[in-house]
Formats: structure tokens, sequence, C-alpha cells
């Protein structure tokens, strides 16, 4: 496992590896695969291993759940990816989201247990929450993995991040997947999760979708 410079923490909850080839970036994939509580992300020969919170995955599940609340009561298709680990070899960059979904191109994965980035789409939506911040730029990463759009939680704050022709995301107030949808409406409902148990945070949250969606400020995806 070839690599340069010697390891090095940068903090209780994250460990940043110099010099680490793709080859060896594969072997530390392995070597985690049942360690669910750490995510590994990787960027030409940058190594970053860091554990997860349960601060981190409450908001992760919470945002998770309000994704599948709009796509049922917005009567959309959806394929969950969780925290598949996507990778691109030309690219050197991989990592793990903390969900994802397919839902424009939830036809094209679905019965698949297999995703190639070569020949399958990247998922349309990723939710990364920024608790523990990362080292690495991973909304880099994302651009490089063509994910469209990317819902990130940092600071109490929820924001949307979609994908431009340059490869670059932009942050926007209106989400792509759910158009209608402000990410400051988001925010509002996760700042909740403090005060208000998750099932009625969830309860609370549909009927809102529901009443935006017969109002018609919601609104299903142009196809």
């Amino acid at each position: 496992m070839p690599m340069g410079k010697t390891a090095k923490l940068a903090e209780p909850e994250r460990l940043v590896i110099y010099g680490v080839d793709w080859t060896g970036y594969l072997r530390f994939l392995r070597a985690f695969r049942d360690r669910r509580g750490y995510r590994l992300t990787y960027d030409r020969g940058v190594l970053e291993i860091m554990n997860v919170t349960f601060g981190h995955e409450r908001y992760a599940y919470l945002l998770g759940r309000m994704v599948v609340v709009l796509t049922e009561e917005l009567l959309l298709p959806i394929a969950s990816g969780g925290s598949t680990t996507f990778k691109r070899r030309k690219k050197q960059r991989g990592l793990e989201p903390d969900n994802c979904y397919w839902i424009t191109n939830e036809h094209r994965v679905r019965g698949k247990e297999r995703i190639d980035l070569r020949t399958d789409p990247a998922p349309d939506l990723a939710i990364e929450v920024d608790v523990t911040r990362s080292s690495l730029n991973r909304l880099g990463i994302y651009a490089t993995l063509n994910v469209p759009e990317v819902w990130r939680y940092r600071d109490g704050m929820v924001s949307f991040h979609v994908l431009a022709v340059n490869q670059k995301y932009v942050q926007q107030p209106i989400s792509l997947s759910f158009p209608g949808l402000a990410a400051a409406e988001i925010t509002r409902f996760v700042g909740s999760l403090h005060l208000t148990e998750e099932n009625t945070l969830i309860r609370e949250f549909r009927d809102w979708v529901r009443q935006q969606f017969a109002a018609g400020v919601l609104t299903q995806p142009t196809p």
C-alpha cells in the first residue's frame, strides 16, 4: 500500500493520510467494508477517514425521511442508495454520501444491485451533513461524479447546491429535484429537531407538503 507522508490525526474524529494510490484506497475500502460508523473520502492521493457522530446521523436520517415524504406526496419514484461508495478511477476520487437517491433516473437503476458510474447514472440527489467538517472538498468530488444536486446541512442551515454546466455547484434557494421547495423551509423543519420528536416532526412536514402540493407551490419535476 504505497503512501508518502506519515498519517496525520487532524481531529479526534478524523484521520488524513497522504500519498495513498488508487490500489491503496481500494484496500482501505475493503478493510472498512463492515465498519459502518466511518466515511472514507479519497481525492487524488489524499485519504480521509472520519467517524460519524450521533448528531451527524440524526440529521442525515431526518433529511432522508423528508426526501422520502416528498417523493410519496408528489407521487414520484425513488431508489435509495444510502451511503453507497461512489468512485471513479479515471477521476481519482471517491466518497460515501450520507444519503443518496435516484428520482428522475430511478427507472435506470431499478433492479440493479451494483452501480457502476461508467455506465449508470449518478444519484439525482445526495445529502451531505457537515457537522464534523471534512478537510477535503467533498462538493468538488460530487461534481466530478456528476451528482446533479446536493443538500448540505451545515451550521444549522440546509442549502441546496445544483451542478452547473461548468461542472461546479451553484447554491440555489429552490430544489432541482423538487420544484418549488425552498431550502429555507427545510431549514425551518430541521431546526425543530431539538424541540420535537422525529415522528411528530415528520407528520407536520407531511401535512405541510400536502398543503403546498394542493396549492400548486410544490410541483413534479419536468421529465
